[in-house]
């Protein structure tokens, strides 16, 4: 699979489609985009290599004498790689259960070396799937301790990307700025917000007719990271706070999952506080 940006200048996708057509690369599927209000472009290439023996070291070389004219930034990923994806969650298990399912089914192509919490509640899910849990409390006063252990078994644990599966607690600005780019949290979405404790229950007085969910990257403005994807559902007046809470969950596990997916897929792309979503 091929990912890049550049610029917007004229013959970005030519330059890119060329060479693959002249080094005898087959394109399977092909998304583009370029932003105006950026003035950047982006590609996503599925292909065929030319031969069993494919020399990225040799794509690369030769691909870059092409690509210095644009100033293009490109990333090549192996079919079969499968990004390490390192969990966090709380006490809600509607997310992890679904991340863990879809893990265990193919339908994602992750490997899930460790799941963090703050709670020891979903220990047996974890034992399981066999997956190494471990459980760090956290107050007020040891917040800086737990996360810095949290930091050092992303590390230990050659994570490439950290889910917040309904992790129920707020980060500090530093372990926001280490998660910068690589971390995708999931929250409900309300209209209104409806903020602070039990918000469906908010919801269901006001009479609510949508719930939905956003999975968004982390970054240091609390749930207002840069948008991958987003679910909606619509409920009536027949819907109780607790048939929206399931309604509500259901639209997060959809959500977060779609967002992991385009993620290792290579399907997401950041452009400033926004993102370029090559979905499918």
């Amino acid at each position: 699979m091929f990912t890049a940006n550049c610029p917007s200048l004229l013959g970005t996708v030519d330059v890119v489609t060329r060479f693959m057509a002249e080094s005898g690369n087959y394109i399977d599927e092909i998304h583009s985009f370029d932003d105006r209000e950026s003035n950047r472009f982006f590609i996503r290439i599925e292909f065929q290599p030319n031969t069993d023996n494919f020399n990225e070291v040799q794509f690369n070389e030769e691909f870059s004498v092409r690509a210095a004219e644009f100033e293009m930034q490109w990333e090549l990923t192996e079919p079969e790689h499968r990004p390490r994806v390192a969990i966090l969650v709380s006490k809600y298990d509607h997310c992890l259960n679904d991340l863990l399912y879809r893990h265990r089914t193919g339908q994602l192509n992750i490997e899930i070396p460790v799941i963090i919490s703050n709670h020891p509640d979903l220990e047996h899910l974890a034992k399981w799937h066999d997956i190494p849990y471990y459980h760090l409390p956290i107050s007020k006063e040891t917040k800086p301790q737990q996360e810095a252990e949290i930091m050092k078994l992303l590390k230990e644990y050659d994570t490439e990307l950290v889910v917040l599966a309904r992790y129920m607690q707020v980060l500090s600005p530093d372990l926001c700025t280490h998660l910068d780019g690589w971390a995708i949290n999931i929250h409900h979405s309300l209209l209104p917000g409806f903020k602070g404790a039990r918000p469906y229950h908010q919801a269901w007085e006001k009479g609510v007719k949508m719930v939905g969910a956003t999975a968004h990257y982390v970054n240091n403005d609390l749930d207002e990271g840069p948008i991958i994807a987003q679910g909606i559902q619509s409920v009536d007046h027949a819907y109780y706070p607790e048939d929206l809470i399931s309604k509500g969950q259901d639209v997060e596990r959809i959500t977060l999952f779609n967002a992991v997916r385009y993620h290792i897929e290579k399907r997401v792309f950041l452009s400033g506080s926004r993102t370029v979503v090559f979905g499918n």
